[in-house]
């Protein structure tokens, strides 16, 4: 991304899209009863809060009446269908691993298999997104956590902790490749969330060769454990690499969110927040609900002076309901430089792909 003079100032920037994670999976139910709904009334109920607080995207899980993560994909219809009813313009992004939370005591906590997870792509109503992780890796969520981040909650417990501490993410090359197209040929939006800069080159490669004509939505997972650390350098890095097509969003968790999603509401960038990320206040003297976090962003982005994008102004930003047909049109789109063509030395860019001939006549030598 190119920082222009003139970039930081709010006129210049895209209103902000808020995505929302109030679901936490990770946590149950008496973690934060006050702000984890269990029955599916009270989890539509949610959403709808959230998006009346300013949230114009929704990260979606859903529970069982027993208050664990349900891997039954009817309940997602269920919700997705209730959420539709209630508000049918929000972006609905459901979360790829379904849910990872641990079934049982002494379980341990991992990702659903490779064809279960396929199926999002046949989940009805269609989501506008579905998240894709990009080559298996650790997926250690409680690494950069403090005691005090899991003071009184389940994930304290010793069994618990060491599940989330031994998660990993199954993404190999041909399952992600398959799932981005069995997702495009539904109509849904792949979002990824990338790790690393390494995992945004390789998304690049598969665009490079056709095997993601998609948009370049994605968000800067930040969260250690096998994950880039929510630091200045890391961001900068990330930043600087993704091209100027992207739509960057950052995510990080606990006491990390609110720093974190200050440096993108002044960057231009795009936030998330919710209790699956945090569920203090900074001064951690209480709990704070996702609802409150969305009201923070809100007032926080206002006084930098940008606005806020209502679900017009998100699905445009997010491309939402746009594919393509080649690898050309996907880089170009996307604000990545052109594949070389044959015969093309040098570095590769779009203003001289016209003007340049491919090979210039040879230099004569004097005698």
């Amino acid at each position: 991304m190119n920082f222009l003079d003139g970039s930081l100032f709010p006129e210049n920037q895209q209103k902000l899209v808020i995505t929302a994670a109030p679901y936490g999976p990770e946590w149950m139910p008496a973690d934060f009863p006050q702000d984890i709904p269990v029955s599916m009334a009270g989890q539509i109920q949610k959403a709808v809060d959230c998006y009346n607080a300013g949230a114009t995207v929704l990260h979606l899980h859903v529970r069982e009446v027993d208050g664990k993560g349900s891997k039954r994909l009817s309940k997602f219809n269920e919700l997705l269908a209730g959420i539709r009813a209630r508000v049918p313009e929000l972006i609905l992004q459901v979360g790829g691993s379904i849910s990872f939370a641990p079934e049982g005591e002494g379980e341990v906590a991992k990702w659903l298999s490779d064809d279960t997870r396929h199926m999002l792509a046949e989940l009805q109503p269609t989501p506008d997104q579905v998240t894709i992780a990009i080559n298996t890796n650790q997926m250690n969520i409680v690494e950069q956590m403090c005691d005090a981040d899991l003071a009184g909650t389940s994930i304290a417990e010793p069994a618990l902790y060491r599940a989330y501490r031994e998660m990993t993410i199954p993404a190999g090359p041909e399952w992600v490749e398959e799932h981005i197209r069995r997702l495009s040929a539904a109509g849904i939006q792949t979002h990824f969330q990338l790790a690393n800069v390494a995992q945004l080159e390789t998304v690049e490669r598969m665009m490079r060769r056709g095997t993601a004509n998609v948009p370049l939505i994605l968000t800067w997972v930040a969260i250690g454990g096998g994950f880039d650390a929510p630091n200045l350098y890391n961001l900068s890095n990330f930043v600087r690499a993704c091209p100027d097509g992207a739509v960057l969003t950052l995510e990080t968790s606990m006491l990390n969110v609110l720093p974190i999603n200050m440096m993108a509401i002044a960057l231009g960038l795009h936030v998330r927040c919710g209790i699956e990320d945090n569920i203090w206040t900074q001064r951690r003297d209480r709990k704070m609900s996702s609802v409150e976090q969305i009201e923070q962003l809100v007032r926080i982005s206002r006084e930098f002076g940008r606005g806020i994008a209502n679900t017009e102004e998100a699905r445009s930003i997010y491309r939402i309901g746009t594919f393509y047909g080649s690898a050309d049109e996907t880089l170009a789109a996307n604000g990545f430089a052109p594949n070389r063509k044959p015969g093309r030395v040098g570095f590769t860019q779009y203003a001289a792909e016209a003007e340049v001939p491919a090979k210039l006549p040879g230099r004569k030598v004097a005698v």
